[in-house]
């Protein structure tokens, strides 16, 4: 593992790594916020999953968690949406398809199956590397996302029952196999049969009997995406039906930018960090 760069923030090491994956066939990056109450014990750690055409960088920069993340001690971990490389297929015209735009899930199609594995990379293969790098409690972790990224982290704790103590997500694609933005993509990566996409489908996991114990979602109402691409109600019909406890914001006038997310991201953090203590 290579450390790009390191910074101090808030008492804490804001830096960012690269890594060669197993998982993805190719290098890896991510940033990594550790608070200055690692410096004496092992800390929760916070997984933030970022959405289509992001990289690691966008919530470093625009979405300010290392205030707060250092006053509750939670480490705070972002990885890169997709794999990267040269030799990575790809769509460049195509922004809702190929490099940034992974959809957290384990292709099975060729040529993307190759390298487009983030459910095993998020889930399995990064996890693994930064606890026996870093002083972290991985038995105390949580995971948020916005947009792919709330998509990616439900479906990803459903996945993983038990794994996280908490779960939020800012304007997740709530049902991705039926949005016009993702139906594409989930076919390249998975194939025509649309039973295999059940599985990185918030709304069908909950549906085929996945469960959390809880969810957070911050929503805003002049987000373009809304009745398109996110459909938050798919998801709170389902979390109904199941008995899900779900905590539905819906902020008026906010729309799917950074200024949304960096206005409530302290409210996820809290809202973690309080499960994140017990």
């Amino acid at each position: 593992m290579e450390t790009i760069s390191a910074a101090k923030s808030f008492g804490g090491t804001q830096g960012v790594y690269r890594h060669k994956s197993e998982a993805c066939n190719c290098d890896m990056v991510f940033a990594l916020f550790m608070p200055p109450k690692a410096a004496q014990e092992r800390v929760p750690l916070l997984w933030f999953l970022s959405g289509l055409t992001c990289t690691h960088q966008n919530v470093m920069d625009k979405g300010e968690y290392r205030r707060l993340a250092a006053e509750l001690g939670i480490a705070v971990i972002c990885p890169d949406t997709s794999p990267r490389g040269d030799d990575v297929p790809d769509e460049p015209e195509n922004w809702q398809f190929g490099k940034g735009a992974g959809f957290y899930l384990d292709a099975t199609q060729a040529p993307f199956n190759r390298n487009y594995r983030m459910a095993t990379y998020i889930a399995e293969e990064l996890p693994l590397l930064v606890g026996q790098n870093f002083a972290l409690d991985m038995d105390r972790q949580s995971i948020c996302g916005h947009s792919m990224g709330g998509h990616g982290a439900i479906t990803i704790a459903l996945r993983n029952p038990g794994r996280y103590r908490s779960v939020s997500a800012f304007a997740p694609i709530a049902q991705p196999s039926t949005a016009g933005w993702s139906r594409p993509a989930f076919e390249k990566y998975l194939g025509a049969d649309e039973s295999a996409w059940r599985t990185y489908d918030s709304t069908l996991l909950i549906e085929d009997g996945y469960r959390l114990p809880e969810l957070l979602i911050d929503q805003g109402t002049a987000d373009g995406f809304l009745d398109d691409g996110l459909r938050p109600h798919l998801l709170q019909e389902a979390c109904s039906k199941a008995n899900i406890p779900l905590t539905l914001n819906m902020r008026d006038g906010y729309d799917h930018s950074y200024f949304f997310i960096s206005t409530f991201i302290d409210d996820h953090l809290r809202w973690h960090g309080e499960r994140l203590r017990k």
